[in-house]
């Protein structure tokens, strides 16, 4: 990956907490599950892992085993942690990875998936922030899961005929003048997270960041580049949230990172 995608990951990485968006929300959205209502011999034969707008879906086949909601940190961190194995685990002061980090701890699995859990839930009402930074992961038996996002779109894949196709208001360009430094990009693969804030799924005095949660405990040294903190909009008015949902950011048509949520086409710093 060139320096110029690690700049957009950095700058859109936990992004979405700092603000609210406005967008419609995805269409078919099937029931939430929790983490109790799916037993360890459903959860073991599960072959893929799609991260949808607001939601983590654990598939088999054509079959959804859970359909587990990003207002839901213990759910979500509980099953990937049944799944997959104990998690490295980082935790985070609110500023300490950039202006627009929020506070919280960070799960990630094989390399490939990250969750951050928030310590507050954040205005749009997600309790957490997922990337997916490979094509597949390793379960703790050791079969292999596939990532992807809406479509079935992956890390890895060029993504040329999406982007070109794509609303202006869902993609964006971080080109460089330099004709040898391709260009990466930012396209909204699926619009979700309204604002509309129904409610974190985990209930007051309730920790995600329980024992249940095991995994390295060390706190995080590096980080990227802090985001800007200007909102880019003239004193006086309110800056253009854009759009929201999970976005797949690109070296310049391969997607390296998948994540959601993640603001695009906002005047806001974050």
């Amino acid at each position: 990956m060139t320096f110029r995608p690690l700049l957009v990951l950095g700058t859109a990485v936990l992004a979405a907490s700092a603000t609210t968006m406005a967008s419609g929300a995805p269409a078919g959205a099937a029931e939430p599950s929790t983490s109790a209502s799916v037993s360890n011999g459903k959860l073991k034969r599960v072959d893929a892992i799609e991260l949808r707008a607001e939601s983590l879906v654990f598939d088999r086949g054509d079959r959804t085993v859970a359909d587990v909601s990003m207002r839901d940190a213990r759910s979500t961190v509980n099953l990937l942690n049944r799944l997959l194995g104990t998690p490295t685990r980082t935790h985070t002061a609110e500023g300490e990875g950039g202006a627009c980090f929020p506070a919280g701890t960070t799960y990630t699995w094989g390399g490939a998936i990250r969750v951050a859990a928030l310590t507050t839930p954040a205005d749009l009402g997600n309790a957490v922030e997922i990337r997916v930074l490979r094509d597949e992961v390793r379960t703790r038996t050791g079969t292999t899961v596939e990532l992807s996002g809406p479509d079935g779109v992956q890390v890895g894949d060029d993504v040329a005929r999406r982007i070109e196709r794509a609303d202006s208001a869902d993609r964006m360009s971080f080109g460089a003048d330099d004709a040898d430094d391709p260009t990466a990009w930012q396209v909204l693969l699926e619009r979700g997270w309204d604002g509309s804030a129904p409610g974190d799924d985990t209930r007051p005095g309730e920790d995600p960041r329980s024992e249940a949660y095991s995994g390295d405990d060390r706190r995080s040294t590096t980080a990227p580049d802090d985001a800007a903190t200007d909102d880019g909009a003239p004193d006086g008015e309110a800056p253009d949230v854009g759009n929201n949902g999970v976005s797949a950011i690109t070296d310049d048509t391969t997607v390296t990172v998948l994540g959601s949520p993640m603001p695009i086409n906002a005047s806001s710093g974050c």
